[in-house]
């Protein structure tokens, strides 16, 4: 069972954590647990009752009457929401209850109705992405179980997959080359994945290469295949001084190259950004470069 500290909570459910100890003392909620050096935090439970009330409480119920509902009738209440919410945090909300309890039927559900109501890239841009950036940081410094990530990532990677195997054999007349890779020693591809399909939606070709490739590969094949546009994502794992030395080595070695970054912690900041390295910060503004270059 994993351990949640206070900002974990206010990070996942986005209330924020003044509010939780208020809620906590006037409506006792949920009471934290102690460690033994008496540190408090939340397990799984808790961290389930929180989205749920985030998510009645986003939809116009009263705290006050929220507090009073039995675990039944809140998941209820939970239940009818999620047959009729199309609300953004709402459904993001139900994401992380679905990953909290290796609900596979749940998740589907909820990613089926997106895909039906707003489409599969609108899906990928407003749902999955901003999912995955919420919950990304969590499992890097090791707050959620890498049994949740494995559980969420492998069933969004075969619907990636499968949705860039169903694109029609389309290439637009100003179509660029694009090579996707991770550098060596990272295996966080969801990100990339999502990139890939929005490149070959756009009607551009790809080079997808995957994970933790050495830069000294990318090299070699620059000499044996034509490509303008790199495409990589780094981990949060890193300290900003090595992420930058990272970014400036590739924008160096590929200086005749534009070059996309992802996957970047929101506190990171170049002092000086290399005119070739663009920063994805949200994968929607990725997709506005890519529909600009067809026109």
């Amino acid at each position: 069972m994993s351990q949640y500290q206070i900002r974990d909570i206010e990070h996942l459910s986005g209330i924020k954590a003044h509010t939780i100890r208020i809620w906590e003392k006037r409506y006792s909620i949920i009471e934290p647990k102690r460690t033994t050096t008496n540190r408090r935090y939340y397990d799984d439970s808790d961290l389930k009752r929180i989205l749920n009330i985030s998510i009645l409480n986003r939809s116009g119920y009263k705290i006050s009457k929220i507090a009073r509902l039995t675990n039944a009738r809140l998941n209820d209440e939970i239940l009818r929401l999620t047959n009729e919410s199309q609300d953004l945090e709402s459904q993001i909300g139900n994401l992380i209850r679905a990953m909290i309890d290796f609900d596979q039927f749940l998740f589907e559900k909820i990613f089926a109705k997106s895909v039906m109501n707003r489409g599969f890239q609108e899906t990928l841009l407003k749902l999955i992405y901003p999912f995955f950036k919420r919950t990304g940081i969590l499992w890097l410094t090791e707050n959620i179980d890498p049994a949740h990530e494995h559980f969420i990532s492998n069933i969004v990677r075969q619907k990636i997959i499968a949705a860039i195997d169903g694109l029609p054999d389309y290439r637009n007349g100003n179509a660029e080359n694009f090579l996707l890779f991770l550098p060596e020693s990272q295996w966080h591809e969801l990100g990339l994945l999502m990139c890939n399909y929005l490149i070959r939606k756009n009607g551009h070709h790809s080079i997808y290469l995957g994970s933790s490739l050495p830069i000294a590969s990318v090299m070699k094949l620059e000499k044996i295949v034509s490509f303008s546009t790199l495409v990589t994502t780094t981990s949060f794992g890193k300290s900003n001084q090595e992420l930058e030395e990272e970014i400036r080595r590739l924008a160096s070695i590929f200086n005749d190259k534009t070059i996309f970054v992802g996957g970047l912690h929101e506190e990171f900041c170049l002092s000086v950004v290399p005119e070739n390295i663009h920063i994805i910060d949200k994968l929607e503004e990725f997709n506005r470069y890519l529909v600009q270059e067809n026109n």
